[in-house]
């Protein structure tokens, strides 16, 4: 069997999706995107594609390490999310061929249903409360809020005392045994982020996640020291190297790579097993579509740690389409009781709907992230 053909489309409402076929009529699907950064990425992907075609699509360990290594720079936002994609596809690929799902070529599962949580509150977060209390009707036992909207490098108090409260209101909608994420989304600089962490710790957040950017991790040390609920962080880290190195702090309690930038699968079961040596815990990153939550749902299953999974079902970016609509056999995603089966299908245990995929790329997108600035006209981080 040989690799015949790499096939894109970018979809709304933000999103980028991927075939590759091979001379035997066998395919698999994946999903290499950055938000914002979708039609980059594609030409990565066909970039890549010059290592591809040709080979033999069941070697996906040695054309990981073809697309990794060879090109000499490596790394990143853009190539790491093309390779994930990448990587998706072939894992799909050679579990539909063998007529079997990813997770048991991963080794088999250890759960057969995965906790998941959903967002409530927007970018710049209002009616929590509500918002929450609406998710824990639907069954979710968690769920995800930003914390902020922006803040400067040093800003009054009133901003901390705005966020607290917004996380009150959440606490007070819900009670105690709900979990609450809260996404700092890198928006708080370390000045700040030394009031704000404290003085959540009375509302017992299930996790704060991006504390600080990425770049500002190593902060961590000084500002976060005793602090008794979690922390989460990972979404902009491409490479189990970089994830090694967070690690070696021990100031975080749980990884949160992204199955469609980190690499893919097998970059994410890299991470996974890295995390599980230090006791961290595993919640992928997946504000996406149906491909990178079906991979995520693979990755859970077979890693010990993983403990909660995010999805983007009714996320306040998915204007145009949602996860569900992609799908012929829609069930194969469906939450209950704030849990997904772990699919069952071959590959990736999900079926596209490729004329529907046809239709809605000839709309296509052109999503941007917000671009926010502070009172003085500076941009502010979103």
């Amino acid at each position: 069997m040989k690799i015949t053909r790499l096939k894109t489309w970018q979809v709304p409402p933000r999103w980028l999706f991927l075939k590759i076929e091979t001379d035997e009529g066998v395919y698999g699907w994946g999903e290499p995107v950055v938000e914002g950064r979708a039609a980059t990425v594609e030409a990565a992907v066909h970039e890549l594609a010059d290592y591809l075609v040709g080979q033999d699509p069941h070697r996906i360990e040695h054309l990981w390490n073809t697309m990794y290594r060879a090109g000499f720079y490596r790394g990143g936002p853009i190539l790491m999310s093309a390779i994930a994609g990448i990587d998706q596809a072939l894992w799909d690929l050679k579990g539909r061929d063998l007529g079997v799902p990813v997770h048991q070529l991963l080794g088999g599962r250890v759960r057969d249903r995965m906790r998941m949580y959903a967002w409530t509150g927007g970018d710049r977060p209002q009616d929590v409360g509500a918002g929450a209390r609406a998710l824990v009707d639907q069954g979710f036992t968690a769920f995800k809020m930003n914390g902020t909207p922006e803040m400067a490098i040093v800003d009054s108090h009133r901003k901390v005392d705005e966020a607290v409260a917004r996380v009150a209101e959440a606490r007070d909608a819900v009670g105690p045994d709900v979990g609450i994420g809260i996404d700092f989304h890198g928006r708080v600089h370390r000045p700040m982020a030394k009031a704000l962490l404290r003085e959540l710790e009375p509302y017992h957040p299930m996790f704060v996640e991006e504390p600080v950017a990425p770049e500002h991790l190593p902060c961590l040390v000084n500002i976060a020291g005793g602090l008794g609920y979690p922390l989460a962080t990972g979404e902009r880290l491409h490479t189990r190297f970089e994830f090694r190195d967070l690690l070696a702090q021990g100031m975080i309690d749980v990884v949160q790579p992204d199955l469609s930038h980190c690499g893919g699968i097998s970059e994410g079961m890299k991470i996974a097993s890295l995390a599980s040596c230090h006791d961290v815990a595993l919640a992928p990153h997946c504000p996406l579509g149906p491909l990178t939550l079906a991979a995520s749902l693979h990755v859970d299953a077979v890693n010990h740690n993983a403990f909660i999974q995010e999805q983007s079902m009714g996320i306040h970016y998915n204007r145009d389409n949602d996860v569900l609509d992609y799908l012929v056999d829609k069930s194969a995603l469906a939450i209950e009781d704030g849990f997904c089966a772990i699919p069952e299908g071959p590959g990736l245990g999900v079926e596209i709907d490729e004329a529907f995929v046809e239709e809605r790329a000839k709309v296509g997108h052109r999503w941007r992230n917000p671009v926010w600035t502070h009172e003085d006209g500076s941009i502010a981080e979103w």
